[in-house]
C-alpha cells in the first residue's frame, strides 16, 4: 500500500468513529471540569549559600521572580534593579508610671522605601567584580539617603573579597542582615543604641571552607558621611570572626558561633546612646544624652543553632567608654530569640557573610499554597545606667507571627510587653504592632 492509500484509510477510520464530522457537522466537545489547581512547590533549595556580592541581600535574585524586565545581561556589565517598601503601625497600652515617663500615641506610617541597583562588571572575567547602588526614602525624616553603595572585588589570594564604599560595619550577625530579612520588626535595643547602621570605608571578608571559618575586618571614616544621622563616629575599626562547627546540608542543621570587636572615636569627641523600644514610631525610651567621650571599645558574642525549621539564637553586647567626666560608663545588653517555621521551611545561611537570608515559602499563596508561617519569641534587654549617666534600663518580651505570603510579600503582627526603669519610675507598656513588607 502506498502512502496516499494509507492516508485515505486513516481518514475513513476517523470518519467512522466520528459520524458527525463525516457529515460536515462541527464537533461540540463535552464539558470537562477544570482540574483543581495544585499548590506549586519548587525544589527544596540548599540551606547553605556560598555566594557573596556587593550590597544588601535585598536585591539578590529570589527563587521566584516577580518581574523580569528588571534584569540586563550585557558583555561588559549586568544590572538588576530591586526595591522594597515598609508600612507599619504601632498602638500602646501604658500603666500610670509609663504614662508619666512618655506619652505615646498610636501611629502608622511608611517606614522606608528603597531602591537597590546591583550587578557585575565584565561577567566573563574570572575575578568577580560586583557593585551596588542604594537609595532609601526615610519616612519619619522625609529624606532620601544613600544606602549600601560600593564595589566588591573577589581576591582569592586573600581567601575572600574586598569591599570599598558604604556598607554595614560587620559587627553582629543581626546587624549585618538587611532589616527586611530579620525575624522581628526591629533589632535589639542595644544594637540600635551602639552600632551605626552604615559606615564608609573598606572591608575585607574572608572564608575558609574546610574549617568553616569566616571573618571580616573593616576600617571606616566619616569624610563622606559627616553630618548624616547615622554618622556618629569619626573613625572605626571593626572585626568579626565566626566558626561553623556544624553545617550539615542533609539534616539542615547549622551551629554558628561568633565574636565581634570594635574600636571607635566618636564624632567631635561627643557620644549619645539612645534607642526606641523596638517600636519605630515610639519615643526613645533609653537615652544617655550627649556626653564627652574619647573612644569606645566593644565586644559582642553570638550563637545561633538551626536544626531545620527551628532557629534559636542569642547575642550580647558589651561597651566600655573612655569618658572620664561621666565616670567611664560601661553599657551592656542583648537578646534571645526563638523562631519556628510552622510550614517546614529552613532559613538559608550565607557562609561567606555569616548571616541568614529571608524566608522563601515552599508553596506561595499566589500558587495555591499557604505561604510560610513563622512563630517568633524574643526577649531583649539594655542597660544604659552607668557612671554618672542615667540612660535607663529596659527589657521587652515579644511574641509575634510572620506570614510570608511569597518571596516578595510579608505580613507581621507583634505583641510586646516591656518595662522601663528611668526617671525614678518603673513603667510597663504593652505594644501592638503590624507591618506590611514588599520587595522585588
Amino acid at each position: 500500500m502506498n502512502i496516499d492509500a494509507r492516508l485515505v484509510a486513516c481518514a475513513l477510520a476517523v470518519s467512522s468513529l466520528t459520524p458527525g464530522l463525516a457529515r460536515g457537522q462541527q464537533s461540540v466537545p463535552s464539558p470537562v471540569p477544570a482540574p483543581s489547581p495544585e499548590p506549586v512547590a519548587l525544589p527544596t533549595p540548599p540551606t547553605l549559600d556560598d555566594s557573596l556580592e556587593a550590597g544588601e541581600a535585598l536585591a539578590k535574585d529570589p527563587r521566584r521572580r516577580l518581574i523580569k524586565w528588571n534584569h540586563y545581561e550585557g558583555p561588559y556589565f549586568t544590572v538588576r534593579v530591586g526595591g522594597g517598601l515598609l508600612y507599619e503601625g504601632a498602638w500602646y497600652a501604658q500603666d500610670e508610671e509609663s504614662q508619666q515617663q512618655f506619652a505615646l500615641e498610636p501611629e502608622d506610617e511608611v517606614r522606608d522605601a528603597r531602591l537597590v541597583i546591583k550587578g557585575r562588571f565584565f561577567p566573563k572575567w574570572k575575578r568577580e567584580v560586583t557593585y551596588s547602588l542604594g537609595l532609601m526614602y526615610d519616612g519619619p525624616s522625609d529624606e532620601f539617603l544613600m544606602r549600601e553603595t560600593g564595589i566588591m572585588v573577589a581576591v582569592p589570594e586573600l581567601w575572600g573579597h574586598i569591599f570599598v564604599g558604604r556598607t554595614k560595619e560587620g559587627f553582629s550577625l543581626n546587624k549585618v542582615m538587611v532589616g527586611y530579612s530579620g525575624w522581628t520588626m526591629e533589632r535589639a535595643t542595644i544594637s540600635d543604641a551602639t552600632i551605626p547602621i552604615l559606615a564608609d570605608g573598606i572591608k575585607w571578608l574572608g572564608y575558609l571552607p574546610k574549617p568553616r571559618i569566616l571573618w571580616n575586618l573593616g576600617i571606616y571614616t566619616d569624610w563622606l558621611s559627616e553630618g548624616q544621622g547615622f554618622s556618629t563616629y569619626d573613625t572605626q575599626l571593626v572585626g568579626r570572626l565566626a566558626w561553623l562547627p556544624v553545617a550539615d546540608e542533609k539534616t539542615r542543621t547549622l551551629l554558628h558561633l561568633g565574636v565581634s570587636g570594635r574600636y571607635g572615636k566618636p564624632n567631635e569627641g561627643e557620644l549619645k546612646l539612645r534607642s526606641r523600644p523596638e517600636a519605630f514610631p515610639a519615643e526613645y525610651f533609653v537615652d544617655t544624652g550627649t556626653f564627652a567621650c574619647e573612644n569606645t571599645k566593644m565586644l559582642a558574642l553570638e550563637a545561633y543553632y538551626r536544626p531545620g525549621p527551628l532557629l534559636v539564637g542569642t547575642e550580647y553586647f558589651f561597651q566600655w567608654t573612655s569618658a572620664a567626666e561621666a565616670g567611664d560608663p560601661f553599657f551592656h545588653g542583648g537578646d534571645v530569640v526563638v523562631s519556628w517555621l510552622l510550614t517546614g521551611e529552613t532559613r538559608r545561611y550565607n557562609t561567606r557573610g555569616g548571616f541568614f537570608h529571608s524566608v522563601s515559602p515552599a508553596k506561595t499563596v499566589f500558587h495555591g499554597g499557604p505561604g510560610a508561617w513563622e512563630a517568633v519569641l524574643r526577649l531583649s534587654y539594655i542597660d544604659l545606667d552607668s557612671g554618672t549617666l542615667k540612660g535607663g534600663r529596659f527589657w521587652r518580651l515579644t511574641p509575634m507571627v510572620n506570614w510570608h505570603l511569597s518571596d516578595n510579600l510579608r505580613l507581621e503582627l507583634a505583641y510586646g510587653y516591656g518595662e522601663l526603669d528611668r526617671f525614678d519610675l518603673v513603667g510597663g507598656t504593652q505594644f501592638l504592632q503590624s507591618r506590611l513588607q514588599f520587595t522585588f
